[in-house]
């Protein structure tokens, strides 16, 4: 038995050696005006799939299913990892709202913002049925932002739907469906009264593609607070602000009789694309405390390169 239990501690050292992953490299969150760029790679070629080293579930020496394929919702969709329970989350929460948040049928492509495939070489678990328009703008800070902005509206909560420019400017939702619009004039940005009262759902999209064509994963930064990884709560991110810059965000969390906790990490990229689960090795989509890093000089948690922040929406 001995000798059994340490050839299986070998083989997850040798295992964990090999696995060792990089983080995403992307072109998402550049801190100008999104219009008029260049797309970049449009099959995603050049994203490096977001594998770890831990162990720690060991679920890769199992048939354990994480997919329920029949589930409509994120929560019912994803199985958490054995042993784990997912966190209690208030109701109205954003926990909550993500939990229940529709999804594609499973086995459904990355589309991109045209309708054309994202070819991802299966590294994603799950896809989002989060509203995508046929323009490149909703990118990766830009999902994660209009998740926020979907579920404060949601609530009935507009007036915590605001987001800064690079430059520093806040563009707030309140302001906007009151029919003030955001003239821009080089870094000079200001509000001007040009429409009526509206709140439609065309008012409200116009109102996130203009945030997404200035705002980014640099702005976002501003936005955010660094938090603990004991701390790690659903609607918090890892995140690489500038150009190139990238950003995933926590979207569920369960928790072992131990108190460690796994986490599901969704994104969006460039090109615009529907923001998806990510797998993190084999087919199990969960992260585990042992894929984070701490660095003592900085006092920062981090998954390769992007640290792990709050938004403060």
């Amino acid at each position: 038995m001995r000798m059994k239990n340490e050839r299986i501690q070998l083989r997850r050292i040798v295992t964990a050696m090999l696995l060792t992953g990089v983080m995403l490299l992307s072109a998402c969150g550049s801190i100008s005006s999104k219009s008029g760029r260049t797309s970049g790679n449009s099959t995603g070629s050049s994203e490096k799939a977001v594998t770890s080293s831990s162990s720690e579930s060991g679920k890769n020496d199992k048939k354990y299913k994480f997919i329920n394929p029949d589930g409509k919702t994120l929560e019912t969709r994803i199985n958490t990892p054995e042993g784990y329970t997912r966190t209690k989350e208030a109701e109205g929460s954003l926990g909550e709202f993500l939990r229940n948040y529709k999804m594609k049928k499973d086995g459904s492509p990355i589309l991109l913002y045209d309708g054309s495939v994202k070819n991802d070489n299966g590294r994603h678990a799950a896809v989002f049925k989060l509203p995508l328009e046929n323009v490149d703008l909703q990118q990766c800070a830009d999902s994660i932002m209009r998740v926020y902005a979907e579920y404060y509206r949601s609530i009935g909560l507009d007036e915590k739907i605001a987001f800064h420019f690079t430059n520093g400017f806040l563009a707030s939702y309140s302001k906007w469906k009151q029919g003030y619009r955001i003239s821009v004039n080089g870094n000079n940005v200001s509000w001007v009264k040009s429409a009526g009262t509206d709140d439609s759902d065309e008012t409200f999209v116009k109102y996130l593609h203009t945030v997404f064509n200035y705002a980014g994963t640099a702005s976002m930064a501003t936005e955010c607070r660094p938090v603990k990884l004991k701390d790690i709560r659903i609607g918090d991110v890892f995140l690489r602000a500038g150009s190139p810059g990238h950003v995933l965000m926590v979207v569920d969390t369960a928790k072992n009789k131990e108190g460690k906790t796994a986490f599901l990490l969704a994104q969006g990229y460039m090109p615009a694309q529907n923001f998806h689960v990510l797998k993190n090795r084999g087919d199990d989509p969960w992260y585990y405390e042992d894929d984070v890093d701490y660095s003592d000089e900085k006092k920062v948690y981090s998954i390769g390169s992007e640290i792990l922040e709050r938004p403060e929406y």
